[in-house]
This record gives C-alpha cells, sequence and structure tokens, in this order.
C-alpha cells in the first residue's frame, strides 16, 4: 500500500531542512554545502542507517540535535573528524563508491557503536557457490570472474574451518549475481560509482549469502584504470558479508564500507588481522592455521588461473591448447549416460549414443563439471558407477564424484580410499558383466566392489585379464553395443565381453572410427601411427607394440615363439580363474 505524506509531514519535513541549513551557515569551519547537498545529506544517513526513515504518518522527524548526531557517528565511523556538519570532507566521503549495505542500525546509530555483530551465521562448514550471471559489458572474462570469486572465497576459508566448493545448479548457497537498478532484492543500484555491490547475511532466508555486483560499473582486475572498481577487493569485502561479518570503522579493515581500490595479488592477499579475529569469533580457527601465519602460496595445484591482463571477451580467437581430435591420444574415455566422452588436457568431445560427435570443437571440463579445480590440466580417468550412475573423476592421488555436473560435498578426496595405492591410476571402468570397477596402472590392475565399497582378495594382478589388449592403457569403457573398449595412444581394442579376447582386425584407429576422422587414413604397421602414443604422464615412454609386448606374432615356425605364446595362454588362464576364485570368496 502506498502511503502518501501529509501537509504536516512534509512542513516538518521543510522545518528541519531550514533548521539545518541555518546550523550550516552559523558553522565558519567550512563552505556552506548547497540545498541539493542537504538533501543528499539527510538520504544518505537515512540509507546507511545513521537516521531512522521518516515517518510519513506522524510526520515525526529527527531534530537538529538528533541530525547532528547522526552525523557525529557518521564522521566517527568513517575515521573523520567528529564536527556534526555537513562539512566538505564528510560530503565527499558520501560520494565515495561503498557497499549497499548500512553500517549502523538506528539504535546502534543512537549508541555510536563502531560496529555490531550479525546474528546469525551458517550452521554448516560446507558451502556452495555459483555465478548465475555475469557482467555484461566488462573486460573480463567468465573464466577471469569465476577464478576471482574463487580467491576471495579462499582468503576466508584459509583461515577458518568454512571450505567453499563451485556448483551448477539454482541451489547454491551463495549465488552470485551481476544486476543493474532495482533488481527486486530492497537495495536497487544506482548506475556508476554510488553503491557497487552488497551481500546477504547467512540465515534460512532464500536470498541468505547471495552477493550481488553492479552491473554499470566498470570491473577491472590487474587494471591500470584508476576509474574502474577492482573486482576481487569487492568480492572479498561482499563475502565478509555473506559469511557474517558487518561494516567496522577500522581503517585498514577489509569490511571498512567505502571502496578502498585494489588490495594487490590474489595470490598473496592476507587479511588484517582484527578481520581474522572477528572472523574466527564466529567460526573458529581453521586447524593448523597459526593465527600469525602468512597465507601459503606455495600449493598452487588447485589454483585457477589468473591472466596478467584481463581477457577480452570480444576476442574469439582459439585456444593455443584446444587439442586436434584427429591426431592427438587422449587421457582418459568413459561411457556417461549412454555417451561416449574423450577427454584430452582441458577439454573433451561428446558422442551420443549413435556415435554422433555433438560438436568438432572440443568443450571445457571445468565448463561442464563444476568443482574440478578450474587449473585442473587433464584428467587420470573417468567412469560412471554402475551402483548410483554417480561420475567419479581421477587426477593424480585424489578423486571427486559428481552428482550428473554437480561435485558431491566432502571432495576431492585420496584414491586410497578405494584401497589403491598413491601414484594415480591410468585407466578405470566398470565391467558390465559382473558390475565390479577395473583400475589400471602401468602393468597392474585391481579388481574393485563397488557395491561393498571394497578392493577384492588378491589384487593387484600383473597380467592382464583380457586377452590381446595393451598391458598398459589410457582408458577403458562399456558401449551399448555389448563390447569393452580399450584405448591407448591412437588405437583401440574391442572385446565383447564372452569372449574375453580382443576382436580380429583390431587394434583400430581411434580417430577414424569415434571422432569423425574420415579422411586419415588406417594407420598401417610401417607407419608412424603404429608407434601407439604413451600415455600423457609422468614415467612412461613412448614405444612401440612389440616392445610393449602385446603385439600378437603370427609365426609359428619358431620354438621361441611357441614359448612365448603357451605363456601368455598360461598366465590368461591363470588370471581367469584367479577372477571366479576371487569371486567365489566375496559370495561366501
Amino acid at each position: 500500500m502506498l502511503l502518501i505524506p501529509s501537509k504536516k509531514s512534509f512542513w516538518h519535513q521543510e522545518m528541519f531542512l531550514i533548521g539545518l541549513l541555518i546550523a550550516l551557515r552559523e558553522s565558519m569551519a567550512a563552505p556552506t554545502p548547497t540545498a541539493e547537498d542537504i538533501n543528499r545529506g539527510v538520504d544518505w544517513l537515512t540509507k546507511f542507517g545513521y537516521l531512522p526513515p521518516p515517518n510519513p504518518v506522524t510526520g515525526q522527524l529527527q531534530t537538529q540535535e538528533e541530525l547532528s548526531k547522526a552525523i557525529k557517528a557518521m564522521q566517527e565511523f568513517g575515521g573523520l573528524k567528529a564536527t556534526g556538519i555537513l562539512d566538505e570532507p564528510t560530503l565527499m566521503l558520501m560520494k565515495t563508491p561503498r557497499c549497499s549495505l548500512p553500517d549502523l542500525s538506528h539504535s546502534q546509530a543512537l549508541r555510536r557503536r563502531r560496529s555490531a555483530q550479525p546474528l546469525t551465521k551458517w550452521n554448516k562448514r560446507n558451502l556452495s557457490w555459483r555465478v548465475r550471471n555475469f557482467p555484461k559489458e566488462s573486460s573480463l572474462g567468465h573464466d577471469t570472474v569465476r577464478a576471482l570469486m574463487y580467491y576471495a572465497l579462499k582468503v576466508w576459508s584459509d583461515i577458518t574451518p568454512l571450505n567453499f566448493h563451485e556448483v551448477a545448479g539454482n541451489n547454491a548457497d551463495i549465488q552470485i549475481d551481476f544486476s543493474r537498478a532495482d533488481h527486486n532484492d530492497g537495495y536497487p543500484f544506482d548506475g556508476p560509482g554510488g553503491t557497487v555491490a552488497h551481500a546477504f547475511f547467512p540465515g534460512e532466508h532464500h536470498t541468505s549469502g547471495d552477493t550481488h555486483f553492479d552491473d554499470e560499473e566498470s570491473w577491472t582486475f590487474r587494471s591500470s584504470d584508476i576509474h574502474g572498481m577492482d573486482l576481487f577487493a569487492v568480492a572479498v569485502h561482499e563475502f565478509g558479508h555473506a559469511i557474517g561479518l558487518t561494516h567496522i570503522s577500522d581503517m585498514e579493515s577489509i569490511m571498512r564500507p567505502y571502496y578502498q581500490g585494489p588490495v594487490g595479488d590474489p595470490l598473496k592477499y592476507d587479511l588484517p588481522y582484527d578481520d581474522k579475529v572477528r572472523i574466527w569469533q564466529l567460526y573458529g580457527v581453521r586447524e593448523s592455521v597459526s593465527p600469525t601465519a602468512k597465507p601459503d602460496i606455495s600449493k598452487t595445484e588447485d589454483h585457477p588461473f589468473l591472466p596478467d591482463l584481463p581477457e577480452n571477451r570480444s576476442t574469439t580467437q582459439p585456444r593455443k591448447d584446444e587439442p586436434d581430435r584427429c591426431s592427438t591420444h587422449f587421457d582418459a574415455v568413459a561411457q556417461i549416460r549412454g555417451e561416449a566422452f574423450f577427454f584430452k588436457g582441458k577439454y573433451f568431445w561428446r558422442l551420443t549414443r549413435t556415435k554422433h560427435l555433438v560438436s568438432l570443437q572440443p568443450a571445457q571440463i571445468h565448463r561442464f563439471w563444476r568443482g574440478l579445480p578450474l587449473n585442473l590440466d587433464s584428467v587420470d580417468a573417468v567412469y560412471e558407477r554402475t551402483t548410483d550412475h554417480k561420475i567419479v573423476f581421477f587426477k593424480g592421488d585424489r578423486y571427486w564424484v559428481f552428482k550428473d555436473n554437480n561435485v558431491e560435498e566432502g571432495y576431492p578426496r585420496p584414491i586410497t580410499d578405494f584401497g589403491l595405492p598413491l601414484g594415480g591410476v591410468d585407466a578405470a571402468f566398470s565391467w558390465s558383466l559382473n558390475d565390479k570397477t577395473y583400475f589400471f596402472k602401468d602393468n597392474l590392475f585391481w579388481s574393485y566392489d563397488d557395491k561393498e565399497h571394497r578392493m577384492d582378495e588378491g589384487y593387484p594382478l600383473e597380467t592382464i585379464l583380457w586377452k590381446g589388449i595393451p598391458v598398459t592403457l589410457d582408458d577403458a569403457m562399456g558401449w551399448s553395443d555389448g563390447a569393452t573398449y580399450f584405448f591407448r595412444g591412437k588405437e583401440y581394442w574391442k572385446i565383447v565381453n564372452s569372449n574375453m579376447e580382443a576382436e580380429q582386425g583390431y587394434p583400430q584407429s581411434t580417430a577414424k572410427d569415434w571422432l569423425v576422422c574420415s579422411d586419415m587414413l588406417s594407420d598401417g604397421p610401417g607407419s608412424e601411427s603404429t608407434q601407439t602414443g604413451a600415455h600423457s604422464r609422468q614415467g612412461h615412454q613412448d614405444e612401440s607394440r612389440s616392445e610393449n609386448g602385446y603385439e600378437v606374432c603370427s609365426c609359428t615356425s619358431s620354438a621361441g615363439s611357441l614359448f612365448g605364446t603357451a605363456y601368455n595362454d598360461l598366465l590368461w588362464f591363470l588370471s581367469i580363474i584367479h577372477l571366479f576364485t576371487a569371486a567365489l570368496i566375496s559370495v561366501l
């Protein structure tokens, strides 16, 4: 319901402004502000909690004494000389870009407190975040914006028990938006300058934790533009609100409401000690963190890349690190939701159930699966669990579990959870024949029971279970035709599950049969492509098939060849016996 102020209300307001103007003219310490300055000053003091809003019903307004007290409270909070009048330094500070949230409630303003602690904090330690929309006209690219959000949150998680992880979807605890003007949250933006951002305190409301930036600001990063607004500095401040901190008057605090310019390199930024103390009072100190320790910047494996210069979103040049699908070997291959995914470096290609390539250009892994490290340079193995259809990513000594595109809380975790040794895996896939998951590393493989969450007895084995495939693999996957496909280098092998042996005519070209590289010729025995590319991991070397010991010799006149074939057949037979023995033990 719209309330129309009465004539009495307007009369009281006019008399109030006249009294304020007289008081200002009586002061000889500063030039007399204009009527416009006075109106803006009163609006500003009301907006940020130093004056209560006028009551249009009763017409009750502040007295001159109350106004003077409000100005003094604002000046003290802002670090100015408390004159009680709208002098030039006060008006200048009021024009400084700042956070939208009030500094004090009315009752706090009357008591002139320096700061006030919020009534709420998060009652959980794992918080999700998501950039729902990005700046529309900024020179900062999407990846740079997301990286800056990551580092701004990391400032707080480095010293508290809080953990932040990026997710996709609409259920993030902290939704990040770049909005303009009135965006229906009670804190409208006002264009360039003025209020630049705000965030909502923790709680049960659907907006709790949400953080909004004014899309009409010129957001910058590592820029020499003195008129720009440093996104990292503002984000650190606003995320302080999102986890429960209010404004404080300390001139050195990141929670000071006024924009103070860039705060330095996000990789090295260290919160002022007073800010640390305030957040520790809410959540405690992160385990193993010294209260006086500087941020540890030596471990950067999980940290997203930040460019030296802002990305230019209008530039659409292809990325230099995009691999060529027709000439590369793949880091990982997986069947996910019935579709095939080929991973290389930071990218992947996707094939539909009918083996139709969705796009000739690869997509970026971290944009599809939100929650993986932004600087992830590759993955080692990927598979979909048959038990719950969740997707598992492996990289080095760690793994992540995803439900659809969203990472589960608590990840990454060490691969020792599976009973695997440290050092990573080369390949992983779930075999539909027995619902077991097989892990491969060098010339070893393990059998894991996802239902029982334990490794089968007797593993690892040194001999491959499936006959006729390489001893070392890049990856493997089952497919909708009922076969299992094993990949190494630029080639693949097909095994029909009931046969346990590679089909005749394999290996074949992965690029030609899977990645729509129809102009490529089949790899001949004497061509360079028969040198099966080694898996792109440290310690692997590029070796020929004969050197790796998995080339099948067609000659039978040599006694040595006969012995080698018989020996391999014996090892294969023993592997089959071991598999069924392990299965029998697990049943008993």
